[in-house]
């Protein structure tokens, strides 16, 4: 079993998304995912988890295949739903699906984990190629400053992370094998696309927004003050200034 694996079978995933700070980023993002689906699309949800997005885009009709690497997460996700096609597998080696075979791509896991921007590259050119011309493919990033603001400042690890090298001197997180997460800027997603010539970016997006930086806050907030803030969220989650101190970024590109 990987260190990856041994994780994901503590993590609760499913809780957190449904906890009141996750849920902004799964509304966020079901809206975007929602706003480019028609009917009859086909959908790919690559490292899907127990099926938070995939178990509800088929409960609503869709044509849904997920793959995930944890056994652990695949079998819960397999018991949740018959109605996903579900598969282990890696972002890295989508080769038993056909090229151009799906109308939308989501990638939303695999880029937490892949620590180089070689492999980053490689899982993007692999969800471009099972996706149809003219398609969409989301990608979601967890960005640096979020990480550097909280886990170094906010927890107080900051200083022996620049001691033992895990950022560098321009606060970048340097991340190694045993940290299983990375942390990009939005200038790292920029390099990214730019060597996968069939993308174009159609918008980026803040999942979250501030939500991570409020969780006590919004886990004890009352419903209608919370629905104000999903309004709030939902009216500047396209604004610039506010994506790269975001938690995660959604890349919603274009198959050309």
């Amino acid at each position: 079993m990987t260190r990856l694996e041994e994780y994901y079978n503590k993590f609760n995933e499913d809780k957190r998304l449904l906890r009141k700070h996750g849920n902004v980023e799964y509304i966020t993002s079901m809206k975007y995912i929602k706003d480019y689906l028609k009917a009859g699309d086909k959908v790919i949800d690559i490292g899907a988890g127990t099926g938070r997005y995939s178990i509800a885009l088929a409960e609503e009709g869709y044509d849904v295949t997920a793959v995930e690497l944890v056994k652990h997460n695949l079998s819960r996700l397999k018991v949740k739903c018959k109605k996903v096609k579900a598969y282990q597998g890696n972002a890295l080696n989508l080769s038993k699906f056909q090229d151009e075979e799906f109308d939308i791509t989501i990638l939303f896991g695999p880029m937490y984990h892949l620590l180089s921007h070689n492999d980053k590259v490689k899982a993007l050119r692999e969800a471009a190629r099972v996706t149809k011309k003219g398609g969409r493919i989301f990608v979601a990033y967890i960005m640096n400053e979020f990480s550097i603001i909280t886990y170094g400042f906010k927890e107080n690890n900051i200083l022996k992370c620049i001691e033992e090298g895990k950022i560098t001197e321009d606060f970048r997180v340097n991340p190694s094998e045993e940290d299983l997460y990375d942390y990009v800027r939005l200038e790292d997603i920029d390099a990214i696309n730019s060597e996968v010539d069939c993308v174009i970016r159609v918008k980026i997006i803040s999942a979250d927004g501030p939500a991570d930086y409020l969780r006590p806050v919004l886990n004890k907030m009352d419903d209608k003050t919370y629905e104000a803030f999903i309004a709030y969220h939902l009216a500047t989650c396209e604004r610039m200034e506010l994506l790269g101190a975001s938690a995660h970024v959604v890349d919603i590109l274009e198959k050309k």
